[in-house]
Formats: C-alpha cells, structure tokens, sequence
C-alpha cells in the first residue's frame, strides 16, 4: 500500500476525469486514472498490478509524474486511426450479453447504456471503444436503443406460451363453429387532473399544465371484437365493481346479436361470486375466457386506453368534470368509426386475424 494521500477534491476530479476518458474511449488515460483512484482508495500494490497489467515502476512513475505535473501529467496525445475491431465471434458473444441483460453479467441495474456496454467489451475484450462508436456498433448487431418495460415477477410464460399456441386458436375455432363475437373487455380510469406527456418546450424553462387537483376520475368500460374492430363502451361515475361489471356486459350484450365470446383479465370484480353467477345466468349468449395471469400486452384495448389517453387526456386541463367526460367520450366516439384503426391494436394476435381471414 502506498504512504500517500491525495485531497478529495484530487480524488474528485479523479473520477471526473476518468467518465471522460471512458466516453472517449481513451484506454490509456482509462488505465491511468483507474490506477490513482485505487490508490486513493488505499489499495494493495499487487492489486494493482494484477487488475490493470502494468509494472510496479510504471505506477511510481505515474505517481511521481501527478507529484511534479498535477493533472498535465494525465494528457495524452490522440492517436488518429479506425477503432480495433471484434471479431465475427466476439461480436456473436457481445450480442448474446447483451440479450441476457446487464445483471446477468454482473451489473446492478436491469438496463444497458452505451457506457455500461463499453466497460464490458473492456472488461471481455480489453478494447476500449469510444461510447459513440459502441452505439454504432449495437446498430449493427441489430439493437436499437429504446424505453424499458416493466413484467411482473409473477409472470408464468408457459402459461402465456400455452394461451397463444392452443388455448387462443380453439377460442377462435369455437367462434367460427358457433357463428359467435369475440370481444376483448377491460376498464380504464380518466382522472380529472389530466395526464402528462412529453412536449416541447424552452431549455431549462419546465413546462406547466394546469390541474385542479381534485381526486375524481371517469371511469370506462370497454371491449373490441377481434374480427370487426367494433369498439362498445359504457360510462360511468361509479366504482369499479361486480355491479358496475354486469351492468357494462348487459350493454355489450344488447348491442351484439348472436352468441358473444368475452375474453378477460383476472381483475377481481371480474371473476367474484356475483359476477360468476351473472355469467351462469346468461351462459346461452355469453361464454368467458380468463387471459394469463399479469398479461396486460395480452390484451389489445390496453393500447386503446393509451389511445384514449393521448388524444383527450394529455396536457390537458379540465376546469369542469363535465368537460372531462366530453373529452373521453369524443375520442372514444371517434374511434368507434375507425375500425381498421382498432384492428391494428391486434397486435400479437395478427398472424391468427390474417389465418382465420383466408378460410
């Protein structure tokens, strides 16, 4: 260990110094600053040594250099060139990292960046990118960067697997056998206070969206046919619960002849007594299929909700709860009338949309 201290505001401008040298891609100064900052840390020489493969008298002299130099010492001249390349399978192993995500690699975070990419290719390859240059390279390999999204830890993808190889085609075969609707029902909320989205806007200067703050919202029951993309809805000022629920399904029911299949998520006012026993009692017209467990993206008028949201809700505000309820029901309307739109939403479901098309 060695018998020298450096100030914190030394060892702060260390590590300044050294995201710099990271984004550029400088391996040299990388190294350099690297070495100072463990010694800062206090630790051991043959750590060092070992952690970045240089000899014990190239840190005394990178130490007596600091001593005389200050932070001259760490400048390094630019060497001009093309970026040392990966090879074929180097980059098939990058690509396969990167797939399993940055934990199982040993990060403590479920998300890349370009950085956290150019340390493993250092860690791996012992090829320091300049973090520009990694963002090219992911292109390459067919990565795009994009927004994160949450899954439950619930999750069961076996059952999600089994749902749309076996159990969805035999919902569809049963529609066509029985000359039935297939409809995809759930609920959204549309709070008072409006929604946030991203905007334009002067630098430094946030933008501000009036709300009255007040905890009121419009609630929505909703469900769109697979083969048609009618879209139902009803409104309604009450609570989400088994009531609400039957009174929406004997809407539904009123305006669709013939026999209606209704596919479900498992919320509870969903599947409670009352409800169950409401579809006993009209399971000559009405058949319930439940939806895997926490499988939201499953279920294609989530993405109408968004729809919903983005055209009546965002930025917005409502001085009156009359005037929030107009809104919603005018963007709902309007969807209404673009079927095509709404078959859009099918989304995973397509290729079954295209098959039952052709027969």
């Amino acid at each position: 260990m060695f018998r020298i201290t450096f100030s914190k505001a030394h060892v702060k401008r260390f590590q300044q110094e050294l995201d710099k040298a990271y984004k550029r891609g400088d391996k040299r100064a990388v190294r350099h600053l690297s070495v100072l900052m463990m010694i800062s840390c206090r630790v051991a020489l043959e750590t060092i040594l070992a952690v970045w493969n240089v000899s014990q008298q190239t840190v005394y002299n990178w130490i007596n250099d600091f001593l005389v130099e200050q932070f001259d010492s760490l400048v390094y001249r630019h060497v001009p060139g093309r970026p040392p390349r990966l090879t074929k399978g180097q980059k098939q192993k990058l690509s396969k990292w990167v797939e399993d995500g940055p934990e199982a690699c040993g990060y403590a975070t479920g998300c890349w960046t370009s950085v956290l990419i150019q340390d493993l290719i250092y860690q791996k390859f012992h090829v320091l990118y300049n973090r520009f240059y990694v963002c090219e390279l992911l292109r390459n390999l067919g990565f795009s960067f994009h927004k994160a999204r949450f899954i439950s830890d619930h999750l069961d993808e076996e059952a999600r697997q089994r749902w749309m190889k076996k159990e969805f085609p035999k919902i569809l075969k049963q529609a066509q056998r029985l000359g039935a609707s297939v409809y995809f029902g759930d609920e959204a909320s549309f709070a008072l206070w409006g929604s946030l989205s991203y905007t334009w806007g002067r630098k430094g200067c946030q933008t501000q969206v009036k709300t009255t703050g007040l905890r009121k919202g419009y609630k929505v029951f909703g469900a769109i046919e697979f083969f048609s993309g009618r879209l139902i809805y009803q409104g309604t000022e009450e609570r989400f619960q088994s009531n609400s629920y039957q009174s929406f399904l004997l809407h539904l029911l009123s305006q669709v002849s013939g026999k209606v299949i209704l596919i479900q998520d498992g919320a509870r006012y969903h599947t409670s007594k009352a409800t169950r026993e409401f579809f006993e009692q009209h399971k000559e017209r009405l058949l319930v299929y439940q939806l895997p467990s926490y499988s939201p993206d499953y279920n294609p008028i989530e993405y109408l909700w968004k729809k919903v949201k983005t055209k009546a809700t965002h930025n917005r505000y409502f001085a009156e709860f009359v005037k929030l309820i107009a809104s919603v029901d005018l963007a709902l309307d309007v969807l209404a009338t673009q079927a095509d739109e709404i078959l859009r939403l099918m989304g995973v479901y397509t290729k079954h949309l295209a098959g039952y098309a052709t027969t």
